[in-house]
């Protein structure tokens, strides 16, 4: 059993040396590189606070209201020049649907996949 005092420490083997400075490296320049995807993250958020794109939490429920399904995926993606939201969404039967909205509207622009009619909720009458 190896035991050391508390106020010591170990020494590392030379090639431990290395790898932790060649780690240690590696994550700063990603630190450096995620800036603008930092600032690009920033942006959307000012846009959902101007109301210029729709929070992506009005579009979940709007999803919930009418489908019986789970997300398994959400994207904000630039499609022919404007934002949009797609929405992959997994149905109770094992079907995948995915759904794409206009991000400044929050319009419906698409769905694609199978079976997604047995994926709506019935509504119920009084």
């Amino acid at each position: 059993m190896l035991t050391r005092h508390p106020h010591t420490r170990p020494h590392l083997h030379p090639r431990l040396t290395l790898l932790a400075g060649l780690l240690a490296g590696l994550l700063v320049q990603l630190a450096a590189s995620s800036a603008p995807a930092e600032e690009h993250w920033q942006d959307l958020h000012e846009a959902v606070r101007e109301e210029r794109i729709v929070a992506l939490p009005s579009l979940l429920d709007w999803l919930e209201a009418r489908f019986e399904s789970q997300v398994l995926e959400v994207e904000l993606e630039r499609d022919d020049g404007r934002l949009a939201y797609e929405i992959e969404m997994l149905g109770p039967d094992g079907q995948v649907v995915e759904f794409e909205f206009d991000a400044e509207s929050g319009e419906l622009v698409g769905m694609e996949g199978v079976k997604i009619d047995a994926m709506r909720r019935r509504e119920v009458t009084p």
